[in-house]
């Protein structure tokens, strides 16, 4: 299957779900994707991908994408509970808080307020995204099947997944490309890294994804993959090479 075969396919399972949902509810309620998976599996790259189908015609729904990132306690917080060396964890993210959100959502509010992160500053920010009653709402993150959240609290959920090797590979490329881009970026974390060769900038990324992303997805990501409606399965190439209906 080539990658647009593989979105035209999430596509016409998501406009299924979505008019199966019409005919069940009158409610007013935006339509939720959770786009789950590992660090660096493309889950933001699918969520922008499936936002942009929908916004595009003939639907031209009001899409909104949120990453599920903004959930992370700030930085502080995992100081003082000793986590800052487990950021990414399941234990680092306010899942209670996300549930709140979704449970707005659900119920139809408007301005719902969601926090921000920035990767580049590596913290939760001082911003907020609202949602004014969109039609759709795509979520992307690490642990939005999570068993503390409600298997039933999307109405569609999406498992992002490829062999670990390659999901490694697209690590590094991608913490060696934000090093390169924080020349420019002054506020940037990876400004920290400005002085090291590219070698070393690969062995930091590689260390990095054995220690903690890894085992994070081993033990935690990777078993919420059967929680999951669909799951895409990409190739070495990034391609989308399988999407896979698992029974409810």
């Amino acid at each position: 299957m080539g990658d647009r075969d593989g979105l035209d396919e999430v596509i016409r399972l998501v406009e299924e779900r979505r008019r199966d949902r019409r005919l069940r509810a009158g409610r007013p309620a935006p339509f939720t994707i959770a786009v789950a998976g590992c660090v660096a599996v493309g889950k933001s790259t699918l969520a922008a991908a499936i936002a942009a189908r929908l916004a595009g015609p003939p639907d031209r729904a009001r899409v909104e994408v949120v990453s599920g990132d903004g959930f992370l306690l700030p930085n502080v917080d995992l100081e003082r509970r000793g986590l800052m060396a487990r950021k990414g964890f399941p234990e680092t993210y306010d899942l209670a808080a996300l549930c709140r959100v979704l449970a707005a959502l659900g119920a139809g509010d408007g301005d719902v307020a969601v926090p921000r992160y920035s990767h580049e500053r590596y913290e939760v920010i001082d911003e907020v995204q609202v949602l004014d009653r969109p039609d759709v709402v795509v979520f992307e993150g690490l642990h939005l099947l999570h068993p503390a959240v409600a298997a039933t609290a999307f109405d569609l959920s999406i498992y992002v997944d490829a062999d670990e090797a390659a999901i490694e590979a697209w690590y590094v490329e991608r913490f060696a490309a934000l090093c390169s881009a924080a020349a420019d970026e002054p506020a940037s974390i990876y400004r920290n890294f400005s002085g090291m060769t590219p070698a070393e900038i690969v062995a930091l990324a590689r260390h990095v994804w054995a220690t903690i992303n890894a085992p994070n997805n081993r033990d935690n990501i990777a078993a919420t993959r059967t929680r999951a409606d669909v799951v895409v399965e990409k190739g070495a190439d990034h391609a989308i090479g399988a999407v896979v209906v698992q029974a409810g």
